[in-house]
């Protein structure tokens, strides 16, 4: 079974806790997501906040086909194959959205062939970094990008997240008939420090204890 955390990942933009300072319904990215009209754009902020969530998000709503990197493992040849489909699909007007996480670990040569793709339209971007982009992506990406910075979630969303895990029983803890006092629950929002993956998991591991 999956963890906690990917298993209550939002499956629409309006599910979507916290981050309403970009993902309100009069912002620009909001916008872009609803109408599927995504131009290229960096997300950046600490992790949990929601980089990988809003991607996701994406992916499971746009008419464009959706793929995805790991700039860890992904090497040359993976952006190179990427593209050509993204090519390939262009021939039916088919656009691509291409996610690369952790975009900062690419060295310059990769984000330099991907660049043309990204300037063409090829591929439409979305880089996700823990890191300020400023400094560790291509500046020529940065400028063909619109950039949004995730901060760190608001307790309160936190824990009304947790409050929704321990009802939801097909994704949630809701079949295990587990349940937290309040004080509980506003100490675990506290202590995650504004990462809900990390709420989540320690929330599971409590969980798996008492079972």
């Amino acid at each position: 079974m999956q963890p906690l955390a990917i298993r209550m990942r939002p499956k629409t933009i309006d599910d979507i806790i916290g981050q309403q300072h970009i993902l309100n319904k009069d912002s620009l990215l909001y916008k872009m997501i609803k109408n599927d009209t995504l131009s290229s754009i960096l997300l950046y902020g600490p992790p949990g906040t929601g980089k990988t969530t809003i991607a996701q998000v994406i992916a499971n709503t746009t008419n464009a086909e959706f793929e995805k990197l790991n700039a860890v493992a992904a090497g040359k040849k993976d952006i190179e194959s990427v593209c050509k489909r993204a090519q390939k699909n262009l021939e039916t007007n088919i656009k691509t959205i291409l996610f690369i996480d952790e975009i900062h670990r690419f060295n310059k040569a990769q984000q330099d062939y991907l660049l043309p793709f990204v300037e063409d339209g090829t591929v439409t971007l979305i880089g996700a970094t823990t890191e300020n982009p400023f400094f560790e992506v291509n500046p020529a990406l940065v400028s063909r990008s619109i950039l949004f910075e995730l901060k760190p979630v608001q307790s309160d969303d936190i824990r009304r997240l947790i409050k929704k895990a321990l009802i939801d029983s097909e994704n949630g803890l809701g079949d295990k008939h587990f349940t937290i006092d309040e004080d509980a629950a506003v100490l675990l929002s506290e202590q995650a420090n504004g990462d809900i993956r990390h709420a989540l998991s320690m929330l599971e591991l409590a969980a798996l204890k008492i079972d």
